[in-house]
């Protein structure tokens, strides 16, 4: 129990110094987090030899996980920018919903998104827009970056097709359908209360943007909006598209039927996005037709530092969940009478303890599902509002071991500390006020 206690003191330990260096030292955040893993790796007593290759695992899942989606991303956000279609995009919206309501039209655009899309890959699509709006209102960047973050990610959470809450379904034996009908009606709040937060904390951060280069003018002739748009609409549609069809058909019907099989294929992420920038190409004009393979290469070159951070956020991650940090502290808790908040607390720390809410999500769910009968969790409704419990603990708390924190950092040009201070809090009170609401609905319904 002592090494419960100490490995918790470390990880409490190792975030704080992530912020120290990266906020009030300025070190770089690769730097920061290597420092951060490492420290974590020799103290916990894991053997110095295997140290390295858990570095080179977080890394490498790191990078096959997103990697090529934020060099993608990247590129495709270039490329926008420099045709002029995101300013195109922000005007066209600002005159449907007013600039006083531009976050609100981000967090709904945002919701939306994400339901059938991954959080990370949300974001790096929507980026772009959001720093036109930024441009374009009096709404600064922490607002804007945190409520497009938390709307995605209260879908991400608690929705499936999900991968953590739809893999926690299978193996807690649930209804696939009634946790996606409620998990969206608790998603509702969970926005509400990212966003009310991300616009009330976030107009208070005012030095800690980063104001990124801009070197050329922008293009005195912008593309229509509809088709500035369509390098966004497009790959998004696709995902969405594969997202259904696997709700629907078995992986054995897709490799039979060329339709369903394409469909599949196209809507892979990367590929997706990859078709995205291909019709972002028609949006350059003839005089600047010379400079479209400059636009790729800093594409490129601006995704480097970016893939760094993530990866090196990566490392971190693995290095916690080699410790057993979150087992340990899972362990710690199963001895306790909590009713419907155990599997709530079992997810929130093992998303604490090493950053992923899938994995959290998917352990959390082996280690509850032998205890429902004993927890008075195995009826019908009960079961539905555990598998969200622990979708609201996989909420809590995002931050530096997880790589979407750092997608929200890095292409939001958000200093560490201004994310925890407006996306990290947010994610704390979104997974305690989901969990608040599901304690209220089992008592009604259980």
């Amino acid at each position: 129990m002592t090494n419960t206690y100490y490995l918790l003191l470390l990880l409490i330990a190792s975030i704080a110094f992530i912020i120290w260096l990266t906020a009030y030292k300025k070190v770089n955040a690769f730097f920061a987090l290597l420092i951060a893993a490492l420290g974590v790796g020799m103290l916990s007593g894991l053997p110095f030899e295997n140290i390295p290759g858990i570095l080179k695992t977080g890394f490498g899942h790191t990078m096959e996980k997103i990697g090529l989606l934020i060099i993608f991303g990247t590129t495709l956000g270039v490329i926008l920018e420099k045709t002029g279609a995101t300013i195109s995009m922000a005007s066209a919206i600002l005159r449907i919903v007013k600039e006083k309501n531009a976050p609100a039209a981000v967090a709904l655009t945002g919701f939306i998104v994400g339901l059938p899309i991954f959080c990370d890959s949300g974001f790096i699509i929507l980026s772009g827009l959001n720093h036109s709006l930024v441009k374009k209102t009096h709404f600064r960047m922490p607002v804007m970056a945190a409520v497009l973050a938390t709307s995605l990610y209260a879908v991400h959470c608690l929705v499936p097709p999900h991968p953590g809450i739809t893999a926690a379904v299978g193996t807690a034996g649930g209804n696939l359908g009634m946790v996606m009908l409620w998990g969206i009606g608790l998603a509702i709040p969970a926005a509400l209360v990212g966003y009310l937060w991300s616009v009330w904390r976030g107009r208070k951060i005012t030095h800690e943007y980063i104001e990124p280069e801009t070197s050329e003018e922008m293009p005195k002739h912008l593309p229509p909006a509809a088709r500035s748009f369509m390098p966004v609409i497009l790959p998004i549609a696709l995902i969405a598209a594969k997202s259904v069809l696997l709700l629907f058909a078995t992986k054995e019907a897709i490799a039979q039927q060329t339709m369903l099989h394409i469909v599949s294929f196209i809507g892979e992420p990367v590929i997706a996005l990859a078709i995205g920038i291909l019709i972002s190409l028609t949006l350059i004009r003839k005089e600047d037709k010379k400079e479209w393979s400059h636009w790729l290469t800093g594409g490129v070159e601006k995704a480097g530092m970016i893939l760094a951070i993530i990866a090196a956020g990566g490392m971190f991650g693995e290095m916690l969940q080699a410790t057993g940090m979150g087992k340990n502290l899972g362990d710690l808790l199963s001895g306790l009478s909590l009713g419907i908040f155990f599997p709530f607390l079992i997810a929130a720390i093992l998303k604490t303890a090493q950053g992923s809410s899938t994995v959290a999500v998917i352990t959390a769910a082996s280690l509850v599902t032998p205890l429902l009968a004993s927890l008075g969790l195995q009826s019908p409704t009960g079961l539905t509002l555990t598998i969200l419990s622990m979708g609201a603990g996989s909420m809590m708390v995002s931050h530096a071991n997880d790589a979407y924190f750092w997608v929200i950092s890095r292409f939001s040009n958000l200093e560490t500390a201004a994310t925890l201070k407006v996306y990290s809090v947010a994610t704390l009170l979104m997974g305690l006020t989901v969990q608040l609401l599901i304690w209220v609905l089992f008592i009604a319904f259980g």
